[in-house]
């Protein structure tokens, strides 16, 4: 779950993490009153979506004329397939350097990293690729958290001067964030150092969706996933489904099988057009879970892969070739099955379709993306 900036810095706030003085504002003359209050501000578009200056989302404003023009011009905008329908206007603050700091999740290493560079208000991903030694690495142990001395480590021999306790301090304080409220990821970019220390002018959080529960009142502050019609139309089915750019549709028993079989379109030089992951439910749900395949005009053919484990093959062969016989599609269809019950699936395969499933998974795939090209 992505938050906006507005709704990401209280929580740096409260745990005693400077940021500037701001308010939110829907119109322009909102966000005129605003810099009345404030003095010089920065008008600041709030969308969960990364590059906002580039995209011209983000304006300096020395008087409370300027701060009504920036924030008409930044309302209504579209930035990252999100519409502007808000501002931040924010307190200009006097910097004397930038820097960024982050915690993330590193599926690799299952453990929380602490990033910091000196090289702040610039795109990380850029400078971790051409020069990866400005970017300093720590994977912390979560049975122990942030050691202090640890964050002193990531920031010492940096020509931070004074100012090197404070961001160690800081870096202990963000990881206190992290996990306390369960995020994927926290980032502030720039930190800025100032005369009276470290503040955060920026903040992506991100929070894992699974938490939501224990945390109702925070999600409530969260931006609403941004849903394909299609995506919309799987919801309200209750089906798992994620549309992709491809023509290779795809479904299978499993979400990490049906990852599988995605990988493997792409492994022949294919592209997926779907995510969905149907499992047992498809001897009932077969049906409707086709329509939604189907009714993307992009797909040119289909990739069913069965494993029978917690569900039997047989079963969600029924489900599917009910369906298909239904729906009559013209795309040609592609199947791979194994495990329990797949002898009982073929001869249902053989008798209600006329077809034989592929012997590999990946012989599966590959027919698919050479039927779709």
């Amino acid at each position: 779950m992505n938050f906006e900036e507005c709704a990401a810095k209280p929580l740096l706030a409260e745990a005693g993490i400077a940021v500037p003085r701001s308010r939110l504002a829907t119109t322009s003359e909102e966000a005129a009153a605003a810099a009345r209050a404030l003095g010089p501000v920065v008008v600041k578009a709030q969308v969960p979506a990364g590059k906002r200056g580039k995209a011209g989302g983000i304006r300096r404003a020395q008087t409370p004329e300027e701060a009504e023009s920036a924030a008409r011009g930044i309302l209504g905008m579209a930035i990252g397939g999100h519409a502007v329908a808000r501002v931040l206007v924010e307190e200009q603050v006097a910097i004397e350097r930038e820097l960024y700091a982050a915690v993330l999740n590193d599926a690799a290493a299952r453990q929380p990293l602490v990033l910091f560079s000196t090289e702040g208000g610039m795109d990380i991903e850029e400078i971790a690729a051409a020069r990866p030694e400005r970017v300093r690495r720590h994977h912390v142990d979560i049975r122990s958290g942030l050691a202090d001395e640890a964050a002193r480590a990531l920031v010492r021999g940096l020509d931070l001067g004074d100012h090197e306790p404070a961001v160690a301090k800081f870096l202990v304080s963000l990881y206190s964030v992290y996990r306390r409220h369960d995020a994927e990821l926290l980032e502030v970019n720039p930190l800025a150092l100032t005369a009276s220390g470290p503040v955060a002018l920026d903040c992506k959080f991100v929070m894992d969706d699974s938490a939501a529960p224990r945390h109702a009142e925070l999600a409530a502050r969260g931006t609403p996933e941004t849903l394909s019609p299609l995506e919309q139309r799987g919801k309200d089915l209750a089906l798992k489904f994620i549309e992709l750019d491809g023509n290779v549709g795809v479904l299978a028993n499993g979400a990490g099988l049906t990852m599988a079989t995605m990988d493997m379109v792409r492994h022949w030089g294919g592209r997926p057009a779907n995510f969905l992951e149907i499992g047992g439910e498809s001897y009932t749900r077969a049906k409707p879970a086709l329509e939604l395949v189907l009714a993307n005009p992009h797909v040119k053919s289909l990739v069913v892969n069965f494993c029978g484990a917690f569900a039997r093959c047989d079963v969600m062969m029924e489900g599917v070739a009910a369906a298909w016989q239904e729906l009559k599609p013209s795309v040609p269809i592609f199947f791979s099955i194994d495990g329990t019950g797949d002898v009982e699936a073929i001869a249902i395969l053989k008798k209600r379709l006329g077809l034989d499933p592929f012997p590999t998974m990946a012989l599966a795939c590959k027919a698919a993306v050479e039927a779709a090209r």
